[in-house]
């Protein structure tokens, strides 16, 4: 957590800006550089652990998310990083002076009778803190990183909470399966790509196990009454076995250069890591196919079983059988070797569990039941893991 003390230096942040007119009053809209930008409001992200008057006014409260700033920290440093949308910032009336005839909006520490105030205290963060703080994790010699604002001059509290309210708590979360889906129009190699490719592969062949179960948009395609899981299941539930940071290899690919090999001890996690890099997708499907198509066959009937009782064929199901597949494929194969479905059908025979065990009664809903069965598998097929 940055805390330097800027109280007794004063400082003025020159910037060219347009002026915009709505209802709720003016605002300015201009570019800071994300230096200066984390100096003027390094005091409210920092209140983000603590008690902050915004949260005290809306009766909320609210911490600092740090998974989602370490995320940020990893993505403002790859190669194509970039936040279109404005940092919104609410600035008091004696720390701005606009300049109409040059447009220039002029931010200060020093006040009227020449009191000087930390620089920090200039602006409050209504909406981009987590943007803020993961920019300080920013890496030596990255090239500049500008973000545009959009400042608010002397507005009032009520109207602060309000704008707040309409930017932090109405917003709708993308569909991470539209974000995946995205990935196939991306012309660089990346584990999501591949994770995509693969997953679209399965559920278009119409001998494939998992022929028309996966909802590519994360919603069921009309005419459609098969659909039981999201693309984004099925990536998310893949990509730890190729990579272990796909932020990092996508920005290394963009880069025009190839992520290093996985060690004979580090495919012991990432199975697929080094057939992904020598692009042996197809072969990747091909074991997964055979994989849920012995699934299909030990069980078929709690496969292809419809209605809000079923299990296997749903997400809890497919992310049991997700986890279970690395000890399973491992105990029969080494990292990157081909498997076929006859012999994950010998595997699957020793389990004793049958069609009608597969319910929510003995596999309740979330992850709980998920885990319930990934560890019933686990005994019957992996003992010794």
């Amino acid at each position: 957590m940055r805390s330097q003390s800027f109280r007794d230096k004063p400082y003025e942040l020159h910037l060219r800006c347009v002026r915009v007119q709505q209802p709720m009053g003016d605002f300015y809209i201009a570019s800071i550089d994300s230096a200066e930008l984390i100096q003027i409001t390094y005091s409210d992200v920092r209140q983000l652990y603590g008690d902050r008057e915004m949260d005290t006014y809306l009766g909320i409260q609210r911490e600092v998310n740090h998974k989602r700033v370490k995320e940020i920290g990893k993505y403002v440093n790859t190669i194509d990083a970039c936040f279109p949308t404005a940092i919104i910032l609410a600035v008091p009336g004696e720390c701005a002076i606009f300049d109409e005839s040059s447009g220039t909006l002029i931010l200060r520490s020093v006040l009227d009778g020449d009191e000087i105030i930390d620089r920090t205290q200039i602006a409050r963060v209504l909406d981009g803190q987590h943007r803020i703080e993961g920019l300080t994790h920013l890496e030596p010699g990255h090239p500049k990183f500008e973000l545009n604002v959009s400042i608010f001059i002397d507005m009032d509290i009520e109207d602060q909470a309000y704008l707040f309210s309409v930017v932090n708590l109405a917003q709708t979360k993308v569909n991470k399966s539209l974000v995946y889906d995205l990935f196939e129009y991306s012309r660089s190699r990346s584990p999501q790509k591949t994770c995509h490719g693969i997953a679209i592969a399965l559920n278009r062949a119409s001998s494939s196990p998992l022929h028309q179960r996966i909802k590519r948009l994360g919603v069921a395609s009309q005419g459609v009454f098969t659909e039981t899981i999201t693309q984004a299941t099925f990536v998310e539930s893949l990509l730890p076995y190729i990579t272990n940071d796909p932020t990092k290899d996508r920005d290394i690919f963009l880069r025009g250069r190839k992520p290093v090999y996985a060690s004979a001890e580090q495919l012991q996690r990432t199975i697929f890591r080094n057939m992904f890099l020598d692009e042996r997708d197809a072969d990747i499907a091909d074991i997964l196919f055979g994989y849920f198509d012995a699934v299909k066959e030990r069980w078929p009937d709690a496969w292809v079983r419809g209605g809000s009782g079923a299990v296997l064929n749903r997400t809890n199901g497919f992310r049991a059988l997700m986890r279970l597949f690395r000890p399973l494929y491992l105990r029969i194969a080494d990292p990157g070797e081909i498997v076929g479905k006859e012999i994950f059908v010998a595997q699957f025979a020793r389990s004793t569990l049958k069609d009608d065990d597969f319910t929510i009664e003995n596999y309740k809903p979330g992850t709980s039941g998920e885990t319930a069965l990934f560890r019933d598998l686990m005994e019957q097929l992996v003992p010794d893991y």
